[in-house]
């Protein structure tokens, strides 16, 4: 473990969910690295918690992907590997498509004046090059996008799938010369919105999906 793990108690949340939330972006940050042991002990000491909610932290982890259950091993840090990234972003790309669809339908001004502020957000997150900044932003700007579905069953759906994706996201805008062909995505998403072109919509999404993916796969290959 590269540094101390230290938790956040500014929010009132349920311990077990503080517990998660800091293991989480522990994994993400890279401060816990892929392969590394998730000992329950050892946890519960350095996070001042009994074992209980390590175990259930855990639990929801493997869920998410980030970590894989060993036969007589334990728990570790999963590692990013090509066939699970496919697997997320083929699903994704599909879900993506259909929202564009959907929101292309549903789209108002203040629905775009809302993207192009989060687009504000996402370029001021690159000028930091903070990429947690980054990718919370990036995320931020799909959303208002998921909201303009009107359909609660997908947002739900792509919520769940977003928790798996935030790792990937992470990797791709590590590669600052993802950062300016981003932009210029988002921006070409909002244009074909303002003009309802739902075709152009959809296939400025997929590939903005599809360049996360071959950016992914190029650092994998690294």
């Amino acid at each position: 473990m590269k540094g101390e793990l230290k938790m956040d108690v500014s929010e009132y949340l349920p311990l077990r969910d503080v517990v998660f939330n800091t293991l989480r972006q522990a994994i993400l940050k890279g401060e816990m690295e892929p392969g590394e042991r998730l000992m329950e002990i050892q946890l519960a000491q350095k996070l001042g918690v009994s074992r209980t909610p390590i175990r259930e932290a855990i639990r929801k982890l493997e869920l998410e992907g980030l970590v894989i259950m060993i036969p007589r091993k334990g728990a570790e840090v999963a590692h990013i590997t090509e066939k699970d990234m496919k697997d997320v972003l083929e699903v994704r790309s599909a879900l993506e498509e259909l929202a564009a669809t959907l929101a292309c339908r549903n789209v108002t001004a203040d629905r775009l004046n809302e993207l192009k502020a989060a687009n504000k957000v996402f370029e001021s997150a690159i000028v930091s090059k903070d990429v947690v900044a980054i990718v919370d932003a990036d995320v931020a700007f799909h959303d208002i996008i998921y909201a303009m579905t009107e359909n609660a069953r997908l947002i739900q759906i792509i919520n769940n799938l977003s928790e798996q994706m935030y790792r990937y996201r992470l990797e791709y805008v590590k590669d600052a010369r993802t950062h300016s062909i981003l932009i210029s995505e988002h921006n070409d998403i909002i244009r074909q919105f303002s003009i309802r072109n739902v075709d152009e919509a959809k296939t400025v999404i997929r590939q903005h999906i599809n360049n996360q993916e071959k950016g992914i796969i190029r650092l994998l290959n690294r």
